[in-house]
């Protein structure tokens, strides 16, 4: 952040500065939860600057120096004056309109408070909240801090660090894609070895040489199953047989007709029998039942 040197239109910018940092702040303008992730390997990287100066050379020096295949496509803005901050405004628009971009770097170089003031209006500030595209923001020295600084989804102290910080070293990367690709190696290797002894073990198993062994042992243990519930169903049927005699020769015991071999007959009236003598009435006709036949009678 630029420090006001004394001089009354330094002073008065200064507490302009700090009234819009304060109420941009409270709108949440500078909140982490609103800020874009950077891309990893943006395609293209745009860059809004202006096309003289160090700042444009130092992006594409150390652009390429990390990655010689990088695109990078200018669009050249005022970066001070009057009207600079409405054109920085209508740059970013025109960057998400037309996607010219996958990440674009806000620069500048150095300068005083009022060098770098186009970056501290509200309008600069509101076009970067809304870019659906990153932006890093790589104003003044690293000891200057503008509004774009806090609204823009990373800070760079130089545009030399925004280049590094969005350019990934393709030297780094291949020296990763090295390390992964002999991680993935010994890894295989590892796999191979694994499957290996467990084919050796499947080869050198009982049931690899003998495939058919296990099945007769089924088929035995089938037979001994089937013979078991043989036995299992003869001793039920015996049990069932010797209950059923049994409760034969109980109910026969209990059988009128065995009453009547013993020389006993059973005398009926209109199919009832009658058990007491007080029953019977003169001129009655009744059943008699013997052993061996039937006949009927007349009570005298």
């Amino acid at each position: 952040m630029c420090k006001p040197c004394g001089e009354d239109g330094i002073g008065n910018l200064y507490t302009k500065y700090e009234q819009l940092k304060e109420r941009l702040e409270k709108e949440g303008l500078f909140d982490e939860a609103h800020k874009k992730k950077i891309p990893f390997m943006p395609s293209i990287i745009g860059v809004l600057t202006s096309n003289t100066g160090a700042v444009i050379r130092d992006i594409i020096n150390v652009s390429t120096r990390r990655n010689p295949n990088v695109y990078i496509r200018l669009l050249p803005i005022p970066v001070q004056g009057e009207g600079a901050a409405v054109k920085i405004a209508e740059a970013i628009r025109l960057m998400n309109e037309k996607k010219l971009a996958d990440v674009i770097i806000l620069g500048r170089g150095g300068g005083s408070l009022e060098d770098l003031w186009p970056f501290n209006e509200e309008v600069v500030a509101r076009a970067i909240y809304h870019s659906e595209i990153p932006i890093v923001s790589s104003v003044g020295h690293e000891t200057d801090f503008t509004i774009a600084d806090f609204v823009a989804d990373l800070r760079a102290p130089t545009p030399s660090a925004a280049a590094e910080l969005v350019v990934a070293d393709s030297e780094d990367l291949q020296n990763t894609i090295k390390i992964y690709q002999n991680r993935l190696k010994i890894s295989l290797k590892r796999k191979t070895e694994l499957m290996r002894l467990k084919l050796e073990k499947c080869m050198n198993s009982k049931i690899y040489k003998e495939p058919f062994q296990k099945v007769n042992e089924y088929y035995l243990e089938i037979d001994r199953l089937c013979k078991q519930l043989e036995n299992s169903i003869e001793q039920k049927v015996k049990q069932i047989k010797m209950q059923f005699l049994s409760e034969m020769t109980k109910l026969d015991t209990l059988s009128p007709l065995k009453t009547l071999s013993r020389g006993y007959c059973m005398a009926e009236a209109n199919h009832k029998i009658i058990s007491r003598a007080e029953n019977l009435k003169t001129d009655m006709e009744i059943d008699l039942k013997f052993q061996d036949g039937n006949a009927k009678a007349k009570i005298l």
